[in-house]
């Protein structure tokens, strides 16, 4: 996991963006009139094969299916025997994905208009997308695990176009406002940089005290103290 200089502030000024974003996206009309014209334009675009095809993408970001991929990671790096690097992905992604919902609750922005809908959600909040933030969590930790490798670029690439396929199918089913879209990366890149300070600082240090990760492979134990020389005169 990357160290990130001055995280605390760098992650707070992040947050602290999103919420503004939010908050004035959700309660004054400064740009409620432009999304409701960005998802105007988008709907144009329907047909029913792009329906069933957004309707596909919006399933593989949906929170079953989210856990599912989590698992999935998870226990691909468990057998690998990188209990160390399981924690890392796993953490990156649900915290990244979860920190929407903290949002969610502060902003409290409505839907669109269940009526301009494909697949109507009344479940939660709009701001920020869910599905977005997951897509996108997926995408720094694919592109956290290729860092030095010839896949870097690859995975760069295929993380961005896999993050605005499913930022661009939640407007498209008419489930978000463009706002959304950008408020879910804004807060998923905070909570990342916040995790990656907690990480190096705290949680990496202290993995030897969780027992059952080292029944999966070798986990980093406690410093050892470095004794003090006797000064020579």
């Amino acid at each position: 996991m990357p160290k990130v200089r001055h995280w605390p502030a760098t992650a707070l000024a992040l947050f602290a963006a999103a919420v503004a974003l939010g908050l004035v996206a959700a309660h004054t009309t400064a740009t409620r009139s432009t999304e409701l014209a960005w998802n105007a334009h988008i709907r144009q675009l329907r047909a029913g094969w792009l329906n069933r095809a957004m309707l596909d993408v919006a399933n593989l970001a949906s929170p079953v299916a989210g856990l599912a991929i989590l698992a999935l990671i998870t226990v691909f790096f468990l057998r690998r025997r990188d209990p160390v690097q399981a924690v890392a992905t796993f953490l990156v992604i649900a915290v990244g994905w979860n920190s929407s919902e903290i949002v969610k609750l502060i902003v409290g922005r409505n839907r669109p208009p269940a009526a301009f809908s494909l697949a109507p959600e009344t479940g939660s909040n709009s701001f920020p997308s869910g599905h977005t933030a997951f897509a996108f969590s997926l995408a720094v930790a694919m592109c956290l695990l290729a860092v030095r490798t010839r896949w870097f670029g690859l995975a760069v690439a295929l993380g961005t176009l896999w993050t605005l396929l499913v930022g661009f199918g939640r407007l498209y089913i008419g489930a978000h406002y463009p706002l959304d879209i950008v408020g879910s990366v804004l807060v998923s890149t905070a909570a990342i940089v916040f995790l990656t300070g907690l990480w190096h600082g705290w949680i990496a240090g202290n993995l030897y005290r969780v027992p059952l990760l080292a029944r999966f492979g070798p986990v980093p134990g406690p410093p050892v103290p470095v004794p003090e020389t006797a000064s020579v005169l």
